[in-house]
């Protein structure tokens, strides 16, 4: 009968996505038990059903801009499905866009990397909506550059409230927040920007221009660049000023954008906007990057999320799907093509939650406050990077199984670039590594003492590698790229050396850093136990 459906494997969803994931269980040993316990509670959410059903709806019902009323009043508002909102509020009572921010609780010392822990299984779940949840986080670092509006705004995102209502900010029971840099004539040199800001009395500024990228156009308030007299200044604008009327954006298309559809991405004209200003006049630059250091750490550990949730996805496929008369998982080649990529997602995984373990300890620990500021760049280019070659093996698992729509993994893999994207692409990325090589070379001392540490023996010869690849990228910036490169991959096997992944880091070392040539995934040879890789780092449900 038609209704049989033999060799088909059965729906993922139902297990628990932080039970199944020992690496992250064994990042976060540290953490306390309510932390942990909430962990174990938001794994089961990710696989439910009826969550992976909102997640398909906000991607399938996309957003819809609106910027007349019935009767020809602009209005300029974006409609979002239910289940948008529904995975917002959720992501916001667990405190995702402001948890770093609070006061006391159990996560102190820890913040970031607990924060990172729910990121991550979250964006195993949907990616899209966490994009104003990232702004959100990250919009208050560049707040504190101004304490008076810090004092201001900072209390009411910190309420763990989702409140979608059109309202001013003063009348909400929370708050998100955005930003507003890209314009159509420069792109990632923002100091080419056109929009004009000028003084309207005090630290308020008029502001008139447009921006070509402007996300989560729906944010209460955003954070923009515009040239001042002072020079390329940041200002917080709101889009409902106190009294109810509208702030001078307005919205001119969303994006038909390739993936990130559940989360709308507009162009906007800015007509006389009010915007106070944030940090000092003329350094826009500098108190914005305050804002883009989180952002960067939040693209990598969304994106080794996305990795790690697509090849639980083809691992499952293969346990349960029968050729040639075994199980896929089973077959020699199958075996190391799935050990190799679950190589990737580890070291990917390691590496970012390393980056966030710097971020929390950078105050008190010159080398980690070092690693911060010299790695931010480099972890979020190769993380970014191999999303999505590594989705796309993951789909090919699944054969056309996997390359349909109602397959996450399509999703995924339409969702993977976003993150090597958004935030400086991979050029701006090995450029910044470049400038902190030339200005604080320093820090990069620090850095590889740590990576030479952690490798324990045979981590000279690796820190040899490195130490050539930077007097090379001194002299030639065409070789920013490998100098990154090899920087990620040591650091990512340094972190799993140190955690004592024992087999896992050899294998991730002798087949990222020895040299082995490789085009494809499934490059592992026989000396490495390929069964043993994909069954440690992707359990077997009981």
């Amino acid at each position: 009968m038609t209704q049989d459906v033999p060799n088909q494997p059965p729906p993922l969803t139902g297990s628990n996505a932080w039970r199944g994931d020992p690496l992250l269980i064994q990042i976060a040993e540290s953490f306390s038990e309510p932390v942990r316990r909430d962990l174990d509670g938001l794994g089961r959410f990710v696989l439910n059903q009826e969550a992976q059903d909102l997640a398909r709806l906000a991607n399938s019902e996309v957003p819809k801009l609106r910027t007349h009323d019935r009767q020809g009043r602009r209005i300029d508002q974006v409609e979002f499905h239910p289940a948008y909102h529904a995975l917002m509020r959720r992501s916001v009572a667990g405190g995702l866009h402001s948890s770093v921010w609070e006061n006391g609780g159990t996560e102190t010392g820890r913040r970031h990397q607990v924060r990172a822990a729910r990121f991550y299984l979250t964006a195993q779940l949907e990616c899209g909506h966490l994009c104003p949840i990232t702004m959100t986080n990250a919009s208050l670092a560049a707040l504190m550059a101004s304490p008076k509006l810090f004092r201001e705004w900072a209390p009411r995102v910190t309420t763990r409230k989702y409140d979608q209502a059109q309202k001013p900010p003063v009348e909400k029971a929370g708050l998100t927040l955005g930003m507003g840099m890209t314009e159509r004539q420069g792109g990632t040199d923002v100091r080419a920007n056109t929009t004009r800001a000028e003084r309207a009395g005090g630290s308020f500024y008029r502001l008139n221009g447009h921006k070509w990228f402007m996300s989560a156009p729906m944010s209460d308030a955003f954070l923009m660049l515009a040239q001042a007299p002072e020079g390329l200044s940041c200002f917080l604008v709101p889009r409902i000023l106190s009294d109810g009327s509208a702030n001078g954006l307005q919205f001119q298309r969303l994006k038909d954008k390739l993936g990130n559809r559940s989360n709308a991405s507009s162009e906007v004209e800015i007509q006389g906007a009010i915007g106070d200003l944030v940090g000092e006049p003329g350094g826009g630059v500098k108190t914005i990057m305050d804002m883009v250091t989180l952002t960067r750490l939040d693209c990598a550990v969304a994106s080794s999320a996305i990795m790690r949730a697509g090849l639980a996805e083809a691992v499952h496929h293969t346990r349960h799907r029968q050729v040639f008369g075994a199980n896929l998982v089973d077959q020699p080649l199958m075996q190391r093509v799935l050990a190799d990529m679950a190589l990737d997602v580890a070291g990917a995984t390691a590496l970012a939650f390393r980056l966030a373990r710097s971020f929390d300890e950078a105050a008190s620990d010159r080398g980690e406050a070092a690693f911060a500021r010299a790695m931010t760049p480099v972890v979020k280019y190769w993380v970014c990077k191999i999303a999505p070659p590594l989705l796309y093996e993951a789909m090919e698992c699944l054969g056309g199984n996997g390359y349909v729509e109602e397959a996450p993994l399509a999703r995924y893999y339409r969702e993977a670039p976003v993150n090597a994207i958004w935030e400086g692409s991979g050029n701006v990325m090995a450029l910044d590594v470049l400038r902190v090589l030339g200005r604080a070379p320093g820090l990069f001392d620090d850095v590889l003492a740590s990576i030479e540490r952690d490798l324990g023996p045979g981590g000279r010869s690796i820190l040899g590698v490195l130490r050539a690849a930077m007097q090379v990228a001194s002299s030639d910036e065409g070789s920013a790229r490998i100098l990154t490169e090899q920087l990620a991959i040591s650091a990512a096997a340094a972190e799993l050396r140190r955690m004592g992944a024992g087999r896992i880091a050899d294998a991730f070392i002798e087949t990222r850093l020895a040299g082995q040539w490789r085009g494809t995934y499934g490059m592992l040879d026989a000396r490495h136990d390929s069964r043993l890789i994909i069954d440690t780092l992707y359990p077997q449900a009981g």
